[in-house]
């Protein structure tokens, strides 16, 4: 005889195995739309809950809102199969061998998918789903593929009935995930016909027919052309995508408790320029949805004075009419502070580190002004103070060019290192607690500054000479010297600096920073981006891909105490001491 249904035993169960529930990541799968209802196979949600995620299904809603809400809510995203794309989304004109297509999907699938992609949401695409990324993202769709295809790839066998083969690229993210051969299902005939430039093919089925692409830019996005939901092969890729979403959770909640700054950003010289800071500007690398999109909470942004050549004057070398350097500084940080203001719901100016985590713990982002070349000064050390009552934290004493403070990395030894005029002011900048700044310095004013300085020094944004043999990194006895005088030197992204042959990644900043890390000891070091100052490389490319710095980190092991030092605590240490030291 059936027992009768006890909810009460089934509570006690949950209650005693769950005092406090694990948290588990959170997978988003987009809903099939049918009839005037959303729908999806079980295969997707049950395959999510095998793999220890906890799906939900996110409606084709267009609302941005919604979408943006639904995002900051998630960890993972299943791109769902289904009907065919509309070829208008792509400019074509439809064939006539085009499916049905699904217009209630179309628009809020492309939408949640680009603005997943910049918030480096781990997704997985999954037949329609692969499509889905190719068409969002600068790809393009066959809309039929019969011309090309001598595999079925439409097959009448069950789904759970493997069918054909695909080729998988050994050295691939999906390679790690399946060996070879691996037998597939398909039921499609629109495929994806070229990735674009933001993924690469890395399977096919005997045609030639792309089977799988992958992320080129060190995200976690993997599209398949068939359904693994519906094999008994599948489970690994899910497994894949909860473990993926799994450390975007930990790296968002590690944001949470951190504050991260960026002590190097060039991006003011294109503020006079009428550029957009409140939107996702294509023509900046960092800007409010950028650095929210990162979870980046603070950036020193410099005004960058290029250094005149013999025979050049300052105006020779700036768009705009300005007396002098002095001017063209200030004209920079009323940018900056214009921009503030008409911006002041989401971002504020500090001053000091206090200020940085006051307005973190108000929901704010913050500013704090630089200044690149010490030439601002005009030769004038009043202008010291002046600079000072504006709020700027350091200066970095030169650019690639000797002025009358001191020589440059790439200068011609004009001085032999700290000019009579640059002792003077790096004595005045201790007096006023304004942090000296020795990136682009010359070795030998880099050794001047310290016997100098009675403060600890900084490089707001070098990397190491030892793994990319460049006049502007630091020697391994530069940084070894640096840590003795309690200084810190922030590694940085440009990619001349990180690589001699070849194109730079996110993993060669780890490297530099590794390094550092070996030669001065954790809490010499962190990170100075030079973003807009040709700073950037694939998987760093922007403040919106920032938050991949600390997967980064944690995938090392750091410690929350070591990633808040890596990422800014160390520069901010070294400034409250500055700053509490002025007379």
């Amino acid at each position: 005889m059936n027992q009768p249904f006890d909810l009460q035993q089934h509570l006690a169960a949950v209650y005693t195995r769950y005092p406090e529930a694990r948290r588990q990541p959170v997978i988003g799968i987009t809903g099939n739309y049918d009839d005037l209802t959303c729908k999806l196979s079980q295969g997707y949600y049950k395959s999510v809950v095998a793999a220890g995620g906890v799906p939900v299904i996110i409606p084709p809603v267009a609302d941005t809102d919604v979408i943006v809400n639904t995002l900051s809510r998630i960890d993972g995203l299943i791109l769902s199969g289904g009907g065919d794309f509309n070829p208008l989304w792509t400019g074509e004109e439809p064939s006539t061998k085009l499916g049905g297509i699904n217009k209630e999907r179309d628009l809020p699938e492309l939408l949640i998918t680009r603005l997943a992609y910049n918030r480096q949401i781990p997704m997985l695409g999954i037949c329609r789903g692969i499509q889905t990324l190719a068409i969002a993202l600068g790809g393009a769709v066959d809309q039929d593929i019969s011309d090309k295809a001598t595999v079925k790839h439409s097959q009448n066998a069950d789904r759970s009935e493997p069918t054909h083969a695909v080729v998988i690229e050994q050295d691939s993210t999906l390679a790690k995930i399946y060996q070879q051969p691996l037998f597939v299902n398909s039921f499609h005939h629109q495929a994806v016909k070229s990735p674009g430039d933001k993924f690469r093919v890395v399977a096919k089925a005997a045609d030639g027919i792309i089977e799988a692409i992958e992320s080129t830019e060190f995200k976690p996005v993997l599209g398949v052309q068939w359904h693994p939901e519906c094999l008994e092969t599948g489970l690994p890729l899910f497994q894949w995508l909860v473990t993926e979403a799994a450390a975007y959770r930990q790296a968002h909640l590690t944001h949470d408790r951190i504050l991260t700054l960026d002590t190097h950003c060039d991006t003011p010289m294109f503020f006079p320029q009428g550029i957009h800071f409140d939107q996702r500007d294509p023509k900046i690398l960092v800007d409010l949805q950028k650095m929210t999109e990162g979870r980046q909470d603070a950036t020193i942004m410099v005004a960058y004075l290029p250094q005149p050549k013999a025979g050049e004057t300052f105006s020779d070398n700036v768009s705009f009419e300005v007396p002098g350097p002095k001017a063209y500084a200030d004209l920079i940080f009323d940018k900056i502070e214009e921009i503030v203001s008409a911006n002041k719901d989401y971002i504020a100016i500090a001053r000091c580190p206090a200020d940085l985590w006051i307005n973190k713990h108000k929901g704010l982002k913050s500013i704090m002004l630089g200044i690149e070349n010490g030439l601002a000064l005009e030769g004038n050390l009043k202008n010291l103070l002046y600079f000072a009552d504006r709020g700027v934290v350091y200066i970095t004493l030169c650019h690639n060019g000797d002025n009358d403070i001191c020589d440059s990395a790439r200068g011609n030894n004009t001085h032999n290192g700290v000019s009579a005029f640059g002792e003077q002011v790096i004595r005045e900048m201790n007096r006023l607690g304004i942090l000296v700044d020795l990136s682009h310095g010359g070795e030998k004013s880099f050794y001047d500054a310290l016997d100098i300085s009675a403060q600890p020094i900084v490089c707001s944004h070098s990397s190491s000479r030892a793994l990319c043999d460049h006049p502007r990194n630091l020697t391994d006895d530069q940084m070894r010297a640096l840590a003795a005088k309690g200084g810190v030197a922030q590694t940085t992204i440009y990619h001349g600096f990180l690589k001699k042959d070849g194109e730079a990644t996110i993993l060669d900043v780890m490297a530099h920073l590794d390094h550092a890390i070996d030669v001065m000891g954790i809490d010499h070091v962190g990170l100075g981006t030079d973003f807009d100052g040709d700073g950037g490389v694939r998987g760093l490319a922007d403040s919106s891909e920032l938050i991949n710095f600390t997967r980064q980190l944690l995938a090392r092991r750091y410690s929350d105490q070591d990633i808040q030092k890596i990422w800014g605590g160390n520069f901010m240490r070294v400034m409250a001491q500055v700053q509490n030291s002025k007379l």
